[in-house]
């Protein structure tokens, strides 16, 4: 049986690293690595080093980063983003974190996101709640879509981008006559975990990159919120999407998506 609480020390300790890192280099350089996407020498000096404190502490747990790609175990792995929010790291906007997960199987059971800027650290365990630091987390207990404040993640670039960029455009028209307010954060960690925290009551993500959500969705689902896939269905780390709301918003907000996507189908 996984040891949750041991591992969740391990993560701890290797966002705090990270965490280290990102304070300390105080200038980087930054390099193009796709169409309207980017690396920095930050990101990379971040992965490097946890990758290898991972590897030393449990290595017969596999490893996923977003930049080296992913080694050894391929049913339990460590999903890791260096800087999720490179974008607003590079200019210096302090809306980026560490994410890590635990992920075995198709779920994630432990999670660690620090937000360097802001001094937080979110942690949770499968069975065992969400932390920020020592506070438990709670999400949102909102029942109507014109109460809520719903972040929606980053527009696709790259191949494909124009197609599935009409569904996001007919998502925020969709969104925007009913909701209270939307927020475009530029980083899944930070949305997902704002979520988990009540602070957002609902995050649409209509990418899983598993280095950007699975943490993520572990904080939500510790703090009593619900973690969905476009169709409604249960959220795994095969999802198209990543739909994160407070419970009593879940029906509400998984409709609106599905008349977005009947409408954008052809």
């Amino acid at each position: 049986m996984t040891d949750h609480a041991a591992l969740l020390s391990v993560a701890r300790e290797a966002v705090a690293r990270a965490t280290g890192i990102i304070r300390s280099m105080t200038s980087f350089s930054v390099a193009a690595k796709g169409d309207r996407d980017m690396v920095t020498d930050v990101d990379l000096a971040v992965e490097d080093a946890v990758r290898e404190f991972l590897t030393r502490e449990t290595p017969e747990i596999g490893i996923l980063g977003e930049e080296r790609g992913h080694a050894g175990n391929e049913d339990l792995w460590w999903a890791l983003d260096p800087v999720d929010g490179t974008a607003n790291f590079a200019r210096g906007i302090p809306l980026c974190g560490v994410s890590l997960g635990l992920v075995d199987g198709l779920k994630s059971t432990v999670a660690a996101i620090s937000l360097p800027f802001l001094d937080v650290t979110y942690t949770a365990a499968e069975g065992q709640g969400a932390y920020a630091g020592e506070e438990r987390l709670e999400a949102s207990k909102a029942t109507k879509l014109s109460d809520a404040i719903v972040s929606v993640g980053d527009f696709a670039v790259g191949e494909g981008a124009e197609v599935k960029n009409r569904v996001r455009m007919a998502l925020l028209a969709e969104l925007g006559g009913r909701v209270q307010r939307i927020r475009f954060l530029g980083s899944a960690a930070i949305d997902l975990a704002w979520v988990a925290h009540g602070k957002l009551d609902a995050t649409v993500i209509l990418a899983n990159k598993p280095w950007d959500t699975m943490a993520g969705v572990l904080l939500v689902r510790e703090a009593g919120g619900v973690v969905v896939d476009t169709d409604g269905g249960e959220h795994t780390v095969r999802s198209a999407a990543t739909i994160a709301v407070g419970a009593g918003l879940r029906d509400d907000l998984v409709e609106a998506i599905a008349r977005v996507h009947g409408r954008n189908s052809s």
